[in-house]
């Protein structure tokens, strides 16, 4: 069997495959913050297509962390019921689930929301300047953060993920071009890291020992006087011991400037994190080619890959993986007689 089609643990959970589905958000909740039936279609297809674990797309731990006013949310008890529909749909069709804790910080667009960061500065001209954070709205959202992990467990997610990546408000606070702090959160790595340490420390009190934590960061920032991969290394250095499991390598998203993108295009970041960190790690970046997956693997760039704009384009994209490397994997029963056959 190909190494993509074998099975993954970490803790106490065990992954059918390495292909995991990367967060990606569907601007589709109700204003406020409620699962609408879109999710529960477009989880379960991927679930039935084979994806191994699902990483739900970045859900606001506050009414302001949301990047639109139709993100998913889970501030509030009230959107635990919603979430759990997701959750019991993907694994009843065979796949594991994550939700992806998020704050949205200066990039957050819901005009009705007062938008807040580590620094007053915008993140480019069509974006509001946002309120600098006193220690105050800190311990809040430290505090967001832990009540979400509570609710996520409630829930019933498998892996629960930190969103420090895409320039949002752990990334605000990591990267030297968003933050310009003059106290303990700002200026050296150690206080950068500083806000992410206690939000990790919070969401572990909560969150069971046993299941992941996994963290999502932005390892190149693509702009001089940013942060790169080793920098990102060195910071997550600073708070791995404080529970995290796993690193999910992307990067981008602090500044406006477009990565020159192609296939695999972040794939050596994680290569570098999971060198300088000793931590598995997740890479992906327009990876659409099977058989590039496969070598990611094979060669231990990687101990997962994650799949994003081609599972949108291809909710079976693992089905036909499958074809093309091994043949071995199990589809669903409903699904067999359709299945591609090498000779």
């Amino acid at each position: 069997m190909s190494k993509l089609f074998a099975s993954y643990i970490i803790k106490d959970l065990e992954l059918k495959n390495r292909i995991v589905m990367a967060p990606m958000c569907m601007y589709s909740a109700s204003d406020d913050g409620k699962v609408t039936d879109w999710h529960i279609i477009h989880y379960a297809s991927r679930a039935v297509g084979g994806v191994g674990l699902i990483i739900q797309e970045a859900t606001a731990v506050e009414s302001r962390g949301r990047i639109s006013s139709n993100d998913l949310g889970i501030w509030d008890d009230s959107h635990i019921d919603g979430l759990k529909r997701i959750v019991d749909t993907v694994k009843s069709n065979g796949a594991k689930i994550g939700i992806q804790l998020g704050h949205a910080g200066r990039k957050c667009e819901a005009e009705s929301e007062k938008i807040i960061a580590p620094s007053p500065i915008a993140f480019n001209e069509e974006y509001r300047v946002p309120d600098e954070m006193a220690k105050e709205d800190i311990k809040t959202v430290v505090e967001a953060f832990k009540a979400a992990a509570q609710r996520a467990k409630q829930a019933g997610y498998d892996v629960l993920e930190i969103h420090g990546a895409h320039g949002y408000l752990i990334n605000q606070f990591l990267s030297p071009v968003t933050n310009k702090r003059a106290d303990e959160y700002g200026g050296s790595p150690e206080n950068r890291a500083r806000i992410l340490k206690e939000i990790i420390r919070a969401v572990r009190d909560v969150w069971p020992k046993e299941k992941p934590l996994m963290m999502r960061v932005t390892a190149e920032d693509y702009v001089d006087g940013g942060n790169h991969p080793d920098d990102l290394a060195e910071l997550i250095n600073l708070v791995k011991e404080y529970g995290i499991d796993l690193i999910d390598v992307s990067s981008g998203g602090v500044v406006s400037v477009a990565p020159k993108a192609f296939q695999g295009y972040q794939v050596k970041f994680a290569e570098i994190i999971k060198e300088k960190t000793a931590l598995p790690v997740v890479a992906g970046g327009l990876v659409i080619d099977p058989n590039m997956a496969e070598e990611i693997l094979q060669n231990n760039r990687a101990d997962l890959v994650f799949i994003g704009r081609a599972l949108l384009r291809n909710p079976y994209w693992p089905l036909q993986a499958d074809y093309e490397l091994s043949n071995e994997a199990n589809w669903p029963v409903q699904y067999e007689r359709g299945r591609l056959r090498k000779r």
